[in-house]
C-alpha cells in the first residue's frame, strides 16, 4: 500500500486536484494525536484518517470547500477549531489542521505547432507550474522537443479536429508551419467555444489578413477581435528565443488576471502593451 507521499506523488502527476491535511496539534480530549493525515479529491475522503467521527468529517467538508472555491485562493490554509464550538462535540479541546492544496485551477497551454519558436518557447514554460501539450504534423520536429512528465506531445495529421477535445479552459497558442493552418485552427476555435486565451504567432499583416479571412467566413467580429495575434509583448527582438521571453511574459499576465492573482511587486509598465 502506497504511503500518504506516494500518494500525493501519484495524483500530482495525474493533475487532478486534491487537499492533503495534516492535524499539526492537538489539545484536550481529541479524538487523534498530532501527525493524522488525509488527502481529499472532489470526489470526497481519498485516504488516511486524522481521527474519524466529527473532525474528520469537518476536515473533509472543509477541504472540499477549497476545492471548489471558484475565486482564486493560496495553496495553504491553516486553521483552528475548538471541539465544541465548532465541531459539535461534547468533549472539550481543540484542533488545529494544516490544508494544502494541489493542482487547483490547473494552468493548461496548448501550443500547436513544433517549430523553431515552439522549441524555445517550451523548455521556459517547462519551469512554470503548468501542463503542457504541444501538436504538430511532424513527428521529427516533436521529438526534439523535451522530455518531461509536464508535456505531452501528440502528432496529429488533422489539426482543426484536434480542437474538439480541448478544454475551454486552456490557453492555446497557433503558431503552425503555415498561415492557411493557423486560419483553418483558429476558424475551428471560433466556431466551437471562446477559449480563456486564443493567441497567434506572426506579423501586424498576418493579423489583419486573419480577421479579413474570417469575417468572409461569417465569424463575429467580437469573437475575432479577442484573438491576441500578434502573439507576444511588445519587446525584444524577432529571434525564437527572445520571442518566447516575449510570449511567455503575455502568458503570464494573462494567467494572473484570469486567476486574479496580485504581486507585491512592481505595476506592469504603462508603456507595455500586447501589440
Amino acid at each position: 500500500m502506497e504511503t500518504h507521499l506516494e500518494q500525493m506523488n501519484i495524483l500530482n502527476e495525474s493533475g487532478k486536484s486534491f487537499v492533503s491535511a495534516t492535524l499539526v496539534d492537538s489539545k484536550g480530549s481529541t479524538p487523534h494525536t498530532q501527525g493524522g493525515k488525509i488527502i481529499v479529491t472532489k470526489s470526497g475522503l481519498y485516504s488516511g484518517t486524522v481521527g474519524g467521527g466529527l473532525v474528520e468529517a469537518k476536515t473533509v467538508k472543509f477541504a472540499l470547500r477549497l476545492l471548489n472555491e471558484k475565486k482564486s485562493i493560496g495553496k495553504t490554509k491553516f486553521v483552528e477549531w475548538n471541539l465544541n464550538k465548532d465541531v459539535g462535540m461534547s468533549c472539550g479541546g481543540s484542533v488545529k489542521i494544516f490544508f494544502e492544496l494541489y493542482n487547483l485551477n490547473t494552468w493548461e497551454i496548448i501550443i500547436f505547432g513544433a517549430g523553431h519558436v515552439a522549441q524555445a518557447l517550451i523548455p521556459v514554460l517547462l519551469n512554470l507550474e503548468t501542463k503542457l501539450t504541444c501538436i504538430d504534423t511532424r513527428l521529427e520536429w516533436l521529438g526534439k522537443l523535451p522530455e518531461s512528465s509536464k508535456l505531452t506531445k501528440i502528432c496529429e495529421e488533422n489539426l482543426p479536429e484536434a480542437v474538439k477535445n480541448i478544454s475551454e479552459k486552456a490557453f492555446v497558442l497557433v503558431m503552425t508551419k503555415g498561415h492557411r493552418n493557423d486560419f483553418f485552427i483558429v476558424k475551428q476555435f471560433l466556431s466551437l467555444r471562446e477559449q480563456s486565451f486564443l493567441g497567434v504567432i506572426g506579423s501586424r499583416s498576418k493579423a489583419a489578413t486573419l480577421k479579413r479571412e474570417l469575417l468572409k467566413e461569417g465569424i463575429n467580429e467580437d469573437k475575432i477581435n479577442k484573438i491576441n495575434c500578434p502573439i507576444g509583448f511588445s519587446l525584444g527582438g524577432n529571434n525564437p528565443q527572445e520571442i518566447a521571453i516575449s510570449i511567455t511574459s503575455q502568458l503570464l499576465y494573462e494567467r494572473d488576471n484570469l486567476f486574479g492573482k496580485i504581486h507585491p511587486r512592481n505595476p506592469l509598465p504603462k508603456k507595455l502593451c500586447t501589440n
